[in-house]
Formats: structure tokens, C-alpha cells, sequence
């Protein structure tokens, strides 16, 4: 899966021939995978929430329109032979800062919240991957109500 991966990226993404590591290109597909279970996760995949995390992704990696496609692309391969969202969240456990993975945590809850409708089962998710990345309590609150702000109309 690994080679499957690197491939991918040296095929798609210029920034790989400069030398970026696999690391980075497996927190990109990590993240990507994540905001795409969390739009699954009610049963009803709205473009608002596809268009969302296009978004979210291009602006967090700084990826051109054409990369994050590709990126989404190859993250729903990844998240059709997942099995649970440990192979996603240890990784970005272990090297992602505590601003990036509060970041994810807010990004979590705006795909939730862009469809005007919370269900129990994201919220459940956006709490279980906070726990699996080690942000507390706190920071997971604070990050709910920035996501809530940042989608209401000012």
C-alpha cells in the first residue's frame, strides 16, 4: 500500500521531485481520509461537504485545485480498505503539532456543521479522534465553537 501511495504522489505532485517526504504526503492522505469519513458519516455525501473539504485540504496544504483532487481522490480509495481510523490517527498523533491537530479537530467539525445538521454519530467521531490524538477536552470545545462561528453568516 505504501508503494501504492508513493507513487501516487510522485505521479501527481511536483513538490515530491523536491525532495518532500513520504511522511508528509501520508499526513495529507491522513487527513484527507478523516474529513472524508466525517462527510460519510451521516449517510448523506453533500457536495457542500465535498466542496468544504476540497477546500479545507487546498488551504491547509497550499495544493493547487487539480492536487487536491487527486489527493481526495486516492483518500476514498484509502478509507474503502479501512477497517477503523487508528492507521490515520497514530500517525498524525506522533508528528503533527498541537496547532495542526486542534486544526483538524475544528476542520472535523466544520464538515460536520456545513450541512446545518449535527449527528450524534460526528460528533461521536470528532470526539473519538480527539482522544486518538491526544487533544484535550478543551481545545476540542474551543475548536467546535470556532468552526460554528467561522460558518455563520456575518
Amino acid at each position: 500500500m505504501l508503494t501504492k501511495i508513493k507513487q501516487f504522489f510522485v505521479d501527481n505532485f511536483t513538490e515530491l521531485s523536491s525532495g518532500e517526504d513520504t511522511t508528509e504526503q501520508q499526513l495529507r492522505l491522513a487527513t484527507a481520509a478523516l474529513l472524508i469519513e466525517m462527510m460519510l458519516l451521516d449517510d448523506q455525501a453533500l457536495n457542500i461537504e465535498k466542496q468544504t473539504i476540497l477546500a479545507l485540504l487546498q488551504q491547509q496544504f497550499s495544493l493547487t485545485e487539480d492536487e487536491v483532487r487527486k489527493l481526495y481522490a486516492l483518500a476514498e480509495d484509502e478509507m474503502q480498505g479501512a477497517t477503523d481510523y487508528f492507521q490515520f490517527t497514530r500517525m498524525i498523533a506522533e508528528q503533527f503539532t498541537q496547532t495542526e491537530k486542534i486544526r483538524l479537530i475544528e476542520n472535523l467539525w466544520r464538515v460536520a456543521f456545513v450541512d446545518q445538521c449535527l449527528d450524534k454519530y460526528e460528533e461521536s467521531m470528532v470526539r473519538k479522534i480527539a482522544d486518538l490524538i491526544y487533544v484535550s477536552h478543551s481545545d476540542f470545545i474551543k475548536a467546535k465553537f470556532r468552526a460554528q462561528e467561522s460558518l455563520q453568516p456575518h
